[in-house]
């Protein structure tokens, strides 16, 4: 081994930085306090006269898990119950099996099946391996101990758990369901369960937060790639416009002629009030069925000489009236959640008045990431 590889080598000891701020460790450590206490004195409480344990210690490592880290697959409820319980019967079994022998055989069965039990049964939790290692070197033999005092311990732990992590603004239970709808990124749900598999290891980040850092990390890296560049200096200034009243007939006019996918509705301030797009006419004249196309959007945009109507007859009947706007000096890279996520194609942007002043398309978008050089 050579200089620099022991030197790499030894750097791996080196603790890494704890990315926490002072609010959140004292949080997760009153957390862990408060709720080893509460378990203790329940379980104190309810223990028969004259009993001798009515506590385990692996239930402060449980604990640190439950508080500090609630998001980890590893701190769930059912890893806590489940790996502690079904550990604590492992070892019991391993006494059975191994007691009349040396101590260290019996101590290294009773993890090893404690381990195996919690990976059949999906309830991996770290200090299930010190619960049945606990069973071995106490020589406990009675199979009542698992559920008293190891699983009450545990439910009272997870309830203390469920009850502050909430109050405190930390999901928990932590569900494993797929993350909520984010930016778009570079890579997809298949590329990720593609990675996890290759690494192939016990990962204590849930799926769905990992999604979410990356896709965070990406945004940062775009962010950081595009600099400073504003929203006014690459949007369209030429804005063609429409009115509530304005008729559709002039607003298909107005689209085809001016070549564009959207026209902003603005009032007599000039204040956007909605958006007018191609999928609005598509949708007015139900052209999800493609029979009668011609027939059926014509229709919609010829005026109704009648005084009454049973067609939308002027914008403010059509237009989407969930318009999403971003402000002229508005970072550009602010933007690419909103084209991302929300299946917009087109952004109004406002003055500080709210004032529409132009609008950034996604042929905006790409142009400007081709001409910005971090970009490329």
């Amino acid at each position: 081994m050579t200089a620099a590889q022991l030197t790499a080598w030894l750097a791996a000891f080196r603790p890494a930085r704890m990315r926490v701020n002072t609010r959140e460790r004292l949080r997760a450590a009153c957390g862990a306090g408060l709720g080893v206490a509460f378990t203790g004195l329940v379980c104190l409480a309810l223990a028969p006269p004259g009993t001798a344990v009515w506590m385990v210690g692996p239930v402060g490592a449980s604990a640190v898990l439950v508080f500090c880290v609630p998001a980890s697959p590893l701190a769930q409820p059912w890893s806590v119950i489940g790996g502690n319980t079904m550990s604590a019967i492992a070892g019991i079994g391993a006494v059975h099996l191994f007691g009349s022998g040396p101590i260290a055989v019996t101590a290294g069965a009773a993890v090893l099946l404690s381990i195996v039990f919690m990976f059949a049964l999906r309830c991996l939790h770290p200090p299930g391996g010190a619960t049945g290692l606990t069973m071995a070197l106490t020589h406990t033999a009675g199979f009542a101990f698992a559920a008293q005092p190891v699983l009450l311990n545990c439910v009272l732990l997870v309830v203390a758990g469920i009850a502050y992590n909430s109050a405190t603004g930390r999901r928990y239970p932590h569900s494993q369901a797929p993350a909520p709808k984010i930016a778009r990124t570079a890579f997809n749900e298949g590329d990720l369960d593609a990675a996890l598999a290759r690494y192939n290891q016990v990962l204590d980040v849930p799926r769905d937060d990992l999604r979410t850092l990356l896709a965070d990390a990406e945004l940062g890296a775009y962010r950081r790639r595009m600099g400073d560049v504003r929203c006014v200096e690459i949007m369209s200034r030429n804005v063609a416009t429409v009115s509530f009243g304005t008729l559709l007939q002039e607003a298909w006019t107005l689209l085809r002629e001016r070549h564009v996918k959207a026209l902003p509705v603005v009032d007599r301030a000039g204040l956007v009030i909605g958006i007018l797009t191609l999928s609005d006419f598509m949708r007015g004249a139900d052209l999800d069925v493609h029979e009668g196309f011609d027939t059926k959007l014509r229709r919609l945009i010829r005026k109704t000489p009648l005084a009454s109507s049973d067609k939308p007859e002027v914008v403010g009947q059509l237009m989407a009236r969930d318009v999403r706007v971003a402000n002229a000096d508005q970072l550009l890279a602010d933007l690419v959640p909103m084209f991302a996520t929300t299946g917009h194609h087109h952004i109004p942007i406002v003055d500080g008045s709210r004032k529409l002043v132009g609008i950034v398309t996604q042929t905006d978008l790409v142009a400007a990431l081709l001409a910005h050089p971090g970009a490329r």
